[in-house]
């Protein structure tokens, strides 16, 4: 898949546009609001789709040399990843814990504690 042709990037970017679209839009799982959170899932789609094939394996049928199915698979991942680590880095930088982060209880066992 490193020497591909523009067909197979075609149908990896098509793949990973998709992928982008269902967890932006329809799911609503995002990082940034606006055309920049969905740019940086449409790259990590069409990564995870890049590497859904040598990772999942080949099977059923394929478009220019690209399984579907695993590519497809690979996008969803790459933009769910993309999204998850994005949000798990922001926490980190406000100091929320994130078992605490909705937690009623840590406050009151940290009062107890001093």
């Amino acid at each position: 898949m490193i020497g591909m042709g523009f067909g197979a990037f075609l149908t990896l970017v098509v793949l990973g546009f998709i992928a982008a679209i269902v967890i932006h839009s329809l799911i609503r799982y995002r990082m940034m609001e606006g055309l920049d959170g969905f740019a940086a899932k449409w790259v990590a789609g069409w990564v995870g789709g890049w590497l859904g094939g040598p990772v999942l394996g080949h099977w059923w049928f394929r478009i220019q040399n690209v399984y579907v199915i695993p590519a497809l698979v690979g996008s969803f991942v790459g933009a769910f990843l993309c999204a998850y680590l994005a949000k798990a880095l922001e926490r980190g930088a406000h100091g929320v814990p994130a078992a605490a982060a909705g937690s009623a209880v840590v406050p009151e066992v940290l009062r107890k504690a001093s």
